[in-house]
């Protein structure tokens, strides 16, 4: 059985053989790089999450491949911080005093101890959520059941509203925890929206709702879908824009 490449790991990636760490002065950013040596005829540059990885042949010069970095430095820079903006927000610790925002506005979670229930406290100027817990480490759980529990009472009021305008039934609704999709709907099963949308403000939510609404009438994206939407919420491409914008916390 062959034996596996050696692998040195450097921040969050291995090193495989063959392969370095540099780094480069492009304006006024130091960039780091992978350089792997490989058969290969032509210096090659690619970006990913991990960040700048350089594929040069055996014969190419340092001074070589770093005058081809140079050269591409503008298109180098868009395309870290492009991946930099994908990147998922780190992990919330549920700790006493988090915030989180509700609906757009701050909201305060305190820790006590307790059966595991949730007290809201949403008339005073600082909007609280106290989870009465059993043990700390049941805070991420119970949290995601408070939220979503306020996210499906809201959601049902907000597409009640919306289908009477529309002149549809109601349609049944799910809750999703999808990463890359807010909302979907199906003629068979109804509406599915995202949970952590109860982080948004109230006109992103209900944006979402009108967009799956107007796919009961059109199941695409064309002209008569946007009237659909636009009739329904004229200023939905402000609310677009600020869900697209938008980071929900995690946990």
């Amino acid at each position: 059985m062959p034996s596996q490449p050696e692998q040195t790991r450097v921040g969050e990636r291995l090193l495989a053989a063959g392969e370095t760490t540099r780094s480069i002065e492009l304006g006024e950013r130091t960039v780091p790089y992978v350089l792997r040596r490989a058969r290969r005829r032509t210096i090659g540059l690619s970006i990913d999450h991990n960040g700048l990885r350089v594929g040069a042949p055996q014969r190419a010069t340092l001074r070589e491949v770093e005058s081809l970095i140079l050269q591409h430095g503008e298109w180098i820079g868009r395309k870290l911080d492009e991946w930099w903006n994908r990147r998922p927000p780190e992990a919330l610790r549920i700790v006493d005093g988090v915030q989180l925002p509700l609906l757009g506005s701050p909201l305060c979670i305190r820790l006590a101890l307790g059966a595991n229930r949730c007290v809201w406290n949403l008339q005073t100027a600082e909007q609280t959520l106290t989870l009465c817990l059993r043990t700390p480490s049941e805070a991420p759980r119970v949290l995601e059941k408070a939220l979503r529990e306020k996210a499906r009472t809201l959601f049902v009021e907000r597409l009640a509203e919306y289908a009477l305008r529309l002149g549809v039934d109601l349609p049944p609704l799910s809750l999703s925890a999808a990463r890359t999709r807010w909302g979907s709907c199906s003629l068979r099963s109804g509406i599915r929206l995202n949970w952590r949308l109860i982080h948004f403000p109230p006109a992103v939510i209900d944006y979402v709702v009108v967009h799956e609404l107007a796919h009961l009438l059109e199941m695409n994206h064309g002209t008569r879908f946007w009237a659909i939407v636009e009739r329904l919420y004229p200023d939905y491409r402000n609310a677009r824009q600020k869900l697209k914008l938008g980071a929900c916390p995690r946990w």
